[in-house]
Formats: C-alpha cells, structure tokens, sequence
C-alpha cells in the first residue's frame, strides 16, 4: 500500500481525506456548482458524504482534501481513482473546486503537485482525465497543463492523457 504524502503549495494544503472530514466533505458537495459536471448528485447529508471518501479510500487511489493555508478551509478535492499497477500504470485524475475559489489559479498549483507525485510516488506512466464537453474551465485546465485530447467518448466526455516525461 503506497503512503501519500501530504503537499504543501504556496496557498494550500493537500492532504488525504479520511471519514473526519464527512462534514466539510458534506458542505462542499452540497453546492451544486461544484458538482455539475461531475457524476455525482448534490450531497444531502452525512452518509453520502461519507460514502464519498470510503469511495475514495477503497479504490486504492487517492483523494486529497485541498485546504487553503490561510484559514484551513476545504476548497476543493482532486487525486487519483482506478489506479492500474503494472508496465504501463495509469490513473484517472479527478477534481473539483468551490465555486468561490474559481478562477483564483489554486486548482492549476494543486494539479502540478499531485500530478508531480503520480508520476514520482506512484511510477504513473500517463494520467487519463475525462470531462464533459461544456466544462470549459477544466478542458481549458487540462489543455494549459500539457494533457492532449484523444477522442470525444460518448455522453459528451472527452478523453485526455499526459504521458511521463522521459
């Protein structure tokens, strides 16, 4: 079992999630915002909050809780889910931001440093990423950080990869 790290950035925290964190887990993915384009509904109450981490921490991933530096407060999440081991590992990377957080540049800070550890603790070989076609912000996201579009899949998903440098 692989030990993630906790991160620290010029503004954040990175830390996994454990089942502490139901409530703040709770109050972020109560906002329908941040959930729009993800595959999950809007949280409405402890249980599926934390059905969301042990989601997480059964999967063999990874979920960091983002926490903004000055005043500990969850911002966002991202990390890793259906991590593949093996000559040509990969993970799928997942993240979300609160929507007062938007714009601000923190999720490009968190990304770098996590996908930094995939490839570093993890020994990734390429990362996946896949977002709905109206999620401008992400696939702008994604494209200003070197992953490259490889097919549109169906139900409006588009397929990103960033291989391993050499």
């Amino acid at each position: 079992m692989v030990e993630f790290p906790k991160i620290e950035t010029k503004r954040l925290l990175l830390r996994e999630l454990t089942l502490l964190d139901a409530k703040l887990v709770l109050r972020h993915f109560s906002d329908s915002e941040v959930t729009r384009y993800m595959d999950i509904e809007v949280c409405q109450d402890i249980r599926e909050a934390e059905e969301i981490i042990q989601f997480h921490i059964d999967d063999a991933g990874c979920r960091y809780g983002i926490f903004d530096r000055t005043n500990n407060e969850l911002v966002g999440t991202c990390g890793f889910h259906c991590w593949e081991k093996g000559q040509n590992s990969r993970a799928e990377i997942g993240f979300d931001l609160s929507s007062r957080y938007w714009g601000q540049g923190l999720m490009q800070e968190a990304l770098e440093e996590v996908i930094r550890m995939g490839f570093d603790i993890m020994d990734l070989t390429y990362i996946e990423a896949t977002v709905e076609n109206e999620n401008i912000r992400s696939r702008r996201l994604l494209n200003k950080m070197n992953f490259i579009k490889q097919v549109e899949l169906k139900d409006n998903l588009d397929y990103y990869i960033l291989m391993k440098q050499a």
